[in-house]
C-alpha cells in the first residue's frame, strides 16, 4: 500500500496562492487547500498551527519577491520610496494577498528584509534614534492602508467598473447644487477613486516623508 504523499511547505505555499487568487481571506480555508493538495487538513498543521500563520507566511513570500535583487541607492527618502514602490508592484500582481499582508502582517523574512531597509534609511535622515521606531509605524502602516486599497480596486471586473463609473456620473454630475453646492461647483473635475492611482500614492508618500523630513534637527 502505498503511503499518502508529504506536501512540502513550499508546494503548500504555492497552491495557497493559487486558491487565493480566486477568493479571498475570508473564504479561504485549510480545508479548502488540504482539498485542492488531495490530503487532509491534519497533514497540513504540521507546517502551520492554524490558517493566520499560513496566511502569514503566504504574505511573506510576496516580500520575499520584492526584496529579491534589492538594491539600497540614493538618500533615505529615495530609498524608502524605491521600497514603497517595489512593495506596491509586487502587490499589484498578486492583489488578493495585499489585503492579507493589511490584514495579517508577517513576521517572516520577507518582513524582516522590509523592516531592515526602511530602518536603514530613516536611521541616515538624521532623526533621533528614539524618533526612529514610531516614524516607521506610520509609514508602514501608510502602505499598508494604499496598497490593499489599490489592490482592492485592481480586482474589480470590467463590468463592474463601468456600472461603479455610471454611478459616479450620476452622483456627481447629478448632484443638487442646493444640497450639494461644494459637490455641484466640482462636479466637472472631480475624479473617481481608481484613478491616477500610482500618482497619487507618490504624492501622498512623499508628503509622509516630508512631514518627517521637517522634524530632523
Amino acid at each position: 500500500m502505498t503511503g499518502r504523499r508529504r506536501w512540502s511547505t513550499e508546494e503548500i505555499l504555492d497552491t495557497a496562492v493559487t486558491l487565493l487568487r480566486t477568493s479571498d481571506a475570508e473564504s479561504f480555508s485549510v480545508r479548502k487547500l488540504a482539498a485542492a493538495l488531495g490530503t487532509d487538513s491534519s497533514s497540513l498543521y504540521r507546517h502551520f498551527r492554524n490558517k493566520t500563520e499560513l496566511l502569514r507566511a503566504v504574505a511573506d513570500r510576496v516580500l520575499l519577491a520584492a526584496m529579491d535583487s534589492h538594491r539600497s541607492e540614493g538618500d533615505w527618502k529615495q530609498r524608502i520610496t524605491a521600497l514603497a514602490l517595489r512593495l506596491r508592484e509586487a502587490f499589484g500582481e498578486q492583489p488578493q494577498l495585499a489585503a492579507i499582508w493589511g490584514r495579517y502582517g508577517s513576521g517572516g523574512a520577507g518582513s524582516r528584509l522590509v523592516m531592515e531597509e526602511m530602518l536603514q534609511a530613516l536611521r541616515t535622515s538624521g532623526l533621533p534614534d528614539q524618533e526612529i521606531p514610531a516614524r516607521y509605524h506610520r509609514i508602514v502602516i501608510l502602505l499598508a492602508a494604499l496598497i490593499s486599497s489599490e489592490a482592492g480596486i485592481s480586482t474589480v471586473t470590467p463590468e463592474e467598473y463601468e456600472q461603479g463609473m455610471e454611478q459616479f456620473r450620476v452622483a456627481v454630475l447629478g448632484a443638487d447644487p442646493e444640497r450639494f453646492p461644494a459637490l455641484a461647483h466640482f462636479a466637472r473635475d472631480v475624479r473617481p477613486l481608481g484613478a491616477d492611482r500610482r500618482a497619487a500614492f507618490e504624492e501622498i508618500l512623499a508628503a509622509q516623508l516630508a512631514h518627517i523630513a521637517a522634524q530632523i534637527p
